[in-house]
């Protein structure tokens, strides 16, 4: 388990004087009752990670001094999921597991059978989660958060980003599955997730249309979240074997 004196500081905070937002001020001097003279550990969700001495407390503003800092080496398989928008109970619980399997980027987008609507504008709670997975596993990035407009055209407009793309399946993938092997670095990789209802039968076209391979994970029908991190889980399986 990571080190629980672990703390996000937006990267246009990095320069001195360094002073922590009021969320993380009060977790640090309110629940861990730290003090000044105390060594702690910041991250700023970029790859930026350094140990911080803490030069003053208060509840919404806690000051410190940069002792030294380093960077996260990048996964050599950059992994984007681009999952369909879905009232799924358990996105927050998802977003956690995502940090934790090392996903470059996070898309949500309209699908035509989605059973919620894209919202407006991420949700803070969506940010808080990103950070608390990062602050459990110890890393110190955190994937890229993307409301994609325009439903299936839109991700398949981007297929020309990625080396590989997946289109991950209910339907007739001609026995094709997802393979480790698929995910296997080095290179960029795009994981295209329908809702909970499944892809309409024009994304599928679509979206193959543009390049993307379908594949199965199985014939057991799984949750939406479930699929998320079982493929977030392989891509990540395939990034230790390096």
């Amino acid at each position: 388990m990571a080190e629980m004196r672990s703390f996000y500081l937006a990267p246009e905070a990095w320069e001195p004087p360094c002073i922590l937002d009021a969320r993380e001020s009060f977790h640090l001097a309110r629940v861990l009752r730290l003090r000044a003279g105390a060594e702690v550990r910041l991250f700023d969700g970029c790859g930026r990670f350094g140990m911080f001495r803490v030069e003053s407390v208060r509840r919404d503003a806690v000051q410190l001094t940069l002792l030294s800092e380093g960077r996260e080496e990048p996964p050599a398989t950059r992994c984007t999921l681009a999952a369909a928008f879905s009232k799924a109970l358990r996105r927050t619980w998802f977003m956690e597991k995502s940090v934790e399997l090392g996903a470059a980027a996070l898309w949500f987008w309209q699908g035509d059978y989605s059973q919620a609507a894209l919202p407006e504008a991420q949700k803070q709670s969506w940010q808080a989660a990103l950070l608390a997975g990062a602050k459990q596993c110890g890393c110190a990035t955190v994937p890229a958060l993307t409301l994609m407009r325009g439903g299936a055209e839109a991700v398949a407009s981007r297929r020309g980003d990625f080396d590989r793309a997946f289109l991950l399946y209910e339907g007739d993938t001609g026995g094709r599955f997802l393979d480790p092997a698929d995910l296997a670095p080095p290179g960029n990789v795009l994981l295209v997730l329908g809702p909970e209802g499944g892809f309409s039968p024009r994304e599928a076209k679509l979206l193959a249309a543009a390049g993307l391979t379908p594949v199965s994970l199985g014939a057991r029908v799984l949750r939406w979240e479930t699929a998320a991190v079982l493929t977030l889980g392989l891509a990540f399986l395939a990034g230790q074997k390096r």
